[in-house]
């Protein structure tokens, strides 16, 4: 990898193509690049165009020196109308069609800015935890990659323990259970962390169907399985709100990063740059959360490029 000497590191953030998950996780890419790292936000061309054309991303990205935002197809026909309805069929197209070409363009090293050599190649790469598939791209290239979920930990938590629910008979159909009577306020005593409070009302609908192949609950499966092979995980809240939950998901993640909110991270950093009076510290182990996170991507990226001459 043609690293060059004292640049910092290169992120490639790779969010899941919907406003939630693009909202903020640009939030948490301009806060990294505020902290002096070099970013790169990947979008899908249908999300590329609804930012230009209906927000204020331009105004955002003029403070952020090191910030490019670029645009890749999502391989699905342009009328398509990638609705919430639709979100398994963007997803299984991103994996067969978009990540074929994302390699590509990390090993050509298209990513660059247009200011040449000021800029790396990308070391690194933050994406969203839905798509596992972009762990054997960061691997086959040899970059260490961080999952960011935008949810809370409380539905994380109980999304990786779904299928074991059902395995175990714990969950029968939504057909199985009689309404009528305490049955559907029944407690769930298999996600560990939730016995006093989780009931079987409070989960997502699908989840009822009491069939451990419907494709949604495959794709949270898969989840659970990826998440701990990436180098972190992300998560937008703070150790003082879910820290109960947080250590049963420690539990199945090599690191976990939790270092929410995001917008008030960033809404510090741009008042303190936009002054030279004090401002109010972000505190809390969020603050010393990100530190360390700011800390480990140096040192992984670091490696690459000493593994990678």
């Amino acid at each position: 990898m043609d690293e060059k000497p004292n640049a910092p590191p290169h992120l490639l953030f790779f969010p899941l193509p919907a406003q939630g998950p693009v909202n903020s996780m640009f939030k948490l890419a301009e806060l990294l690049c505020l902290e002096g790292l070099q970013v790169t936000f990947l979008v899908t061309e249908y999300i590329h165009h609804r930012l230009l054309n209906f927000s204020n991303i331009q105004s955002r990205l003029q403070s952020c020196h090191g910030f490019q935002l670029q645009a890749i197809t999502d391989g699905l026909p342009d009328g398509h109308s990638r609705s919430a309805d639709s979100f398994l069929e963007v997803l299984n197209s991103l994996k067969l069609n978009t990540m074929p070409l994302l390699k590509e363009l990390l090993t050509s090293g298209s990513f660059r800015s247009d200011e040449g050599s000021s800029q790396q190649p990308v070391t690194g790469m933050v994406a969203d935890g839905l798509m596992g598939f972009t762990f054997d791209v960061a691997s086959e290239i040899g970059i260490p990659i961080f999952y960011v979920r935008t949810i809370g930990p409380c539905s994380l938590w109980t999304f990786f323990c779904l299928p074991k629910l059902i395995d175990s008979g714990e969950l029968p159909p939504l057909d199985a259970i009689n309404t009528s009577d305490d049955d559907i306020d029944k407690l769930v005593k298999g996600v560990p962390g939730t016995e006093s409070f989780l009931r079987r009302r409070d989960l997502p609908r699908f989840s009822t169907l009491g069939d451990a192949a419907y494709p949604f609950l495959q794709l949270l499966k898969k989840e659970g399985e990826e998440v701990p092979k990436a180098h972190g995980l992300i998560l937008n809240t703070f150790e003082e709100l879910d820290g109960p939950l947080l250590s049963h998901l420690g539990s199945s993640c090599r690191n976990l990063y939790t270092i929410g909110p995001f917008h008030a991270h960033l809404k510090t950093k741009r008042s303190a740059l936009s002054t030279t009076e004090p401002t109010a510290s972000t505190r809390g182990s969020s603050s010393s959360n990100f530190q360390r996170l700011i800390t480990d991507i140096q040192f992984m990226t670091g490696e690459v490029g000493r593994h990678n001459p």
